[in-house]
């Protein structure tokens, strides 16, 4: 896809630190599903039945259907996903040439006639509701939800991050890890890490086999959304994971960048294999060392130094 280029030197001058010479990018390439969240195995047992009867299959089940609930929701009531769904992108700036700029803080995206054939001026209008998406992605839900439903959502996060024995507070630690590796975490009065006195920042990018607009409304509800920009959110539904992942390797084509593949799947491990880049297995099982908690800076490091050799990086921590 042309886009991608557009895509690739925009993306690399912006919104990432740039490494110095004698500094590795380290550049995180996650599934989502299964890796970094759990949903489907809530909704069908597998993560319960893992534990051989000390989970309760059915609280799982019910918190996977809630959050089905939430995520259909604020695709169809704030995020297009009713107009747009027959139209999935590879990633939100796919479009971005037909983007003509426009002011939208007054626009009216229900009464401008989007709709088939998916010519050149409805692409325009695609392509601004994606930037919509886009800042709307950028200013959090707290700019979307009231007060009501906010603690609803921080609950049933509570919730199933207990049932699922800290997965998803874990998994969102260790994706801050990987970003800010090269010193040890900062922490202020309130607990909260300190990202903006890190003097190095590697990347996670987010390749899902979902489609985009439920892909960054998950970001959003899992509280990923400060640690994934949407415009390294990534849908392979159509064009498969090694093309997202050879979009990937084109942004970040430099000769101190290093990359890691960390999921659940054939797709993501095959194309991993393809491009030569370590892949890390995620797995559900209880006492996996790949799987959250568990997963370590440490083992990460072993991964690298398999393919890339031994790093005098401490962002590693070989």
């Amino acid at each position: 896809m042309e886009d991608s280029k557009n895509h690739s030197s925009e993306e690399t001058t912006k919104g990432f630190a740039k490494s110095t010479k004698d500094q590795k990018l380290n550049v995180y390439v996650w599934d989502m599903d299964e890796t970094i969240i759990l949903l489907k195995s809530l909704l069908n047992g597998t993560y319960a039945e893992a534990f051989c009867g000390s989970k309760d299959i059915k609280r799982g089940e019910e918190l996977g259907k809630i959050w089905e609930t939430q995520i259909l929701d604020l695709c169809d009531h704030h995020f297009f996903y009713e107009q747009i769904e027959n139209y999935n992108q590879p990633f939100i700036d796919a479009l971005s040439e037909y983007d003509d700029g426009r002011d939208l803080s007054n626009y009216d995206f229900d009464q401008d006639g989007f709709d088939p054939p998916y010519d050149d001026g409805n692409k325009r209008k695609l392509a601004f509701r994606q930037r919509a998406i886009a800042n709307k992605y950028k200013e959090g839900l707290q700019n979307i939800f009231d007060e009501q439903k906010l603690k609803f959502w921080e609950e049933l996060y509570e919730m199933t991050d207990v049932y699922t024995d800290r997965w998803f507070s874990s998994a969102r630690a260790f994706l801050e890890e990987c970003a800010f590796s090269d010193e040890p975490p900062l922490v202020s009065a309130d607990r909260t890490r300190n990202s903006t006195s890190r003097s190095s920042q590697h990347v996670n990018i987010l390749v899902t086999s979902g489609s985009l607009i439920p892909s960054l409304v998950k970001c959003l509800l899992f509280r990923l959304d400060h640690l994934i920009t949407p415009g390294n959110v990534y849908s392979s539904w159509e064009v498969g994971k090694l093309q997202c992942f050879k979009w990937i390797k084109e942004r970040f084509n430099k000769t101190n960048v290093r990359f890691c593949v960390l999921g659940d799947g054939w797709e993501e491990c095959e194309a991993a294999q393809s491009l030569k880049w370590p892949f890390v297995k995620i797995e559900l099982q209880p006492g996996s060392p790949h799987r959250f908690p568990g997963l370590s800076l440490k083992t990460l490091g072993f991964y690298f130094s398999v393919i890339y050799g031994n790093s005098d990086s401490s962002s590693d921590e070989e």
